[in-house]
C-alpha cells in the first residue's frame, strides 16, 4: 500500500534504478492529451479552430484541477480519511472552474458555449454544468489513476532496492556494528579468566554466546521488539563490566512501558560501543558511561554519554564518531524513518560526550 510520502514523491523520485518523472514528462503528457482532444473534437465539430480555442481554455482548467486534487486534496483529506470534506471541496472546486470556463468560452471563443450539446446555448444551465463537471471528474480520475500506477511501480522498485540494501547492510552489520576489536578483547579476557580458573570465564562465554546468537539469528527483521534489544544491550554491558571491572562505572536506566514497542535491530549498540571506545579506552581518572532509554506514547528517547578524556581532543572525537558503525546507523535511520520521525544529536556538555536519539514509536 502506498504511503502519503510515497504518493507525494511519486513524480520526483530520484533513486538510482527507479523511473524518474520530470517536468518534461508532464509537458509531453499534457501536450499529447491536448492534441488528441483537439483533433477529436475538431473532427466532431468539423471546425478544428473552434476545437483549438476551446481546448486552450479548457486544458489549463484541467491541469489546475488535477494538480490541486493530486497534490493537495488527496494527501490532506484522503490519507486522513476525511472523505466528506474531500468530496465537498472537490465538487465546489470543479463547479467554480466550470463557471470560469463557461464565461471565458462565452467572451473569448463563441456565443455557443456548448457546441456538443443538444442545442446551441449561451446560458449557464443545469445540464451544461452537470455535463462539464462529469467531464472534469473523468479527467481528474484518469490522471490520478496514472499517478497511482506510477507510484506503485516506483514503490515496488524501491522495495526491491531496499531489500537488496538490507542484505548488504546485514553483511556490513556483522563486520562493523560490534567491532572485531571487541571480540578479540573478550576472547582474551576469557583466556585470562580460564588461566585463573575464575568462575567469570563461564559467565563471559555465556554472555558472549547470547550476544552472538541474537546478532546472527534474531536480527533479520526490519523491526525487533524493544525488550529483546534491551536484553542485548544488557549482555553487552555485562561483558564490558567483566572486561573493565571497577575501572569504568556503567549505568543504564530504562523508563516507560516497553511492551509492544519495536525498533530496528542493533540500532543502539554502535553508539554504546563508541562510548566505550572513546571513554573507557582512555587513560583518565573516573570514567562513567551512562545510558538512558525512555519510552513514551509516541516516541522513544535514547541517550548515551561518556566522560571526555581531554578537552583538547574533543573535536577529534567528534570526527572519529563518523566511523563505519555510526554512519551505518545514520543510513539505516534515513531508510527506515522519514525526516520528521527521528532526530539524532551528537554533542559535548559538561566534559561529557553525548549521543541522543529520538525515534517515533512503532
Amino acid at each position: 500500500m502506498l504511503t502519503r510520502k510515497q504518493f507525494l514523491n511519486g513524480f520526483s523520485i530520484q533513486n538510482q534504478g527507479e523511473f524518474k518523472i520530470t517536468a518534461w514528462h508532464h509537458f509531453i503528457f499534457w501536450l499529447a492529451y491536448f492534441l488528441f482532444n483537439t483533433l477529436r473534437w475538431g473532427s466532431y465539430y468539423d471546425d478544428f479552430l473552434l476545437s483549438l480555442k476551446g481546448n486552450l481554455i479548457g486544458f489549463p482548467i484541467h491541469m489546475i484541477l488535477c494538480y490541486f486534487s493530486i497534490y493537495f486534496l488527496i494527501p490532506k483529506f484522503i490519507f486522513k480519511r476525511h472523505f466528506i470534506s474531500f468530496s465537498f471541496i472537490l465538487i465546489v472546486s470543479i463547479f467554480i472552474m466550470v463557471v470560469v470556463k463557461f464565461y471565458l468560452t462565452l467572451f473569448l471563443v463563441s456565443n455557443n458555449v456548448w457546441p456538443e450539446g443538444p442545442e446551441a446555448t449561451s446560458q449557464f444551465t443545469f445540464n451544461y454544468a452537470l455535463t462539464m463537471m462529469l467531464g472534469e471528474f473523468y479527467v481528474i480520475s484518469f490522471v490520478t489513476a496514472i499517478k497511482i500506477t506510477l507510484d506503485w511501480l516506483s514503490a515496488s522498485k524501491r522495495a526491491a532496492r531496499l531489500e537488496k540494501e538490507q542484505l548488504q547492510t546485514e553483511l556490513r552489520f556483522l563486520r562493523s556494528q560490534i567491532s572485531p576489536h571487541f571480540f578479540f578483547n573478550t576472547l582474551n579476557n576469557i583466556y585470562s579468566l580460564s588461566l585463573e580458573q575464575s568462575k567469570k570465564a563461564s559467565e563471559t562465554v555465556l554472555k558472549l554466546s547470547e550476544l552472538m546468537r541474537y546478532l546472527l539469528y534474531e536480527t533479520k527483521d526490519n523491526q525487533q521488539p524493544l525488550d529483546k534489544e534491551i536484553l542485548c544491550i544488557q549482555n553487552y554491558l555485562d561483558l564490558e563490566r567483566i572486561r573493565y571491572g571497577e575501572q569504568v562505572k556503567i549505568n543504564m536506566e530504562v523508563t516507560g512501558n516497553i511492551e509492544g514497542k519495536k525498533i530496528p535491530p542493533m540500532l543502539f549498540i554502535p553508539f554504546i560501543e563508541n562510548a566505550f571506545k572513546h571513554g573507557a579506552n582512555k587513560n583518565i581518572g573516573d570514567v562513567c558511561i551512562s545510558i538512558k532509554l525512555e519510552v513514551k506514547e509516541e516516541n522513544i528517547y535514547f541517550a548515551v554519554s561518556n566522560t571526555l578524556p581531554d578537552k583538547r581532543i574533543d573535536n577529534r572525537i567528534k570526527k572519529e564518531c563518523g566511523g563505519i558503525g555510526i554512519e551505518n546507523v545514520k543510513k539505516r535511520l534515513a531508510l527506515g524513518y522519514s525526516e520528521n520521525d527521528y532526530n539524532l544529536d551528537i554533542y559535548t556538555k559538561n566534559e561529557s560526550f553525548i549521543v541522543a536519539l529520538k525515534l517515533k514509536s512503532k
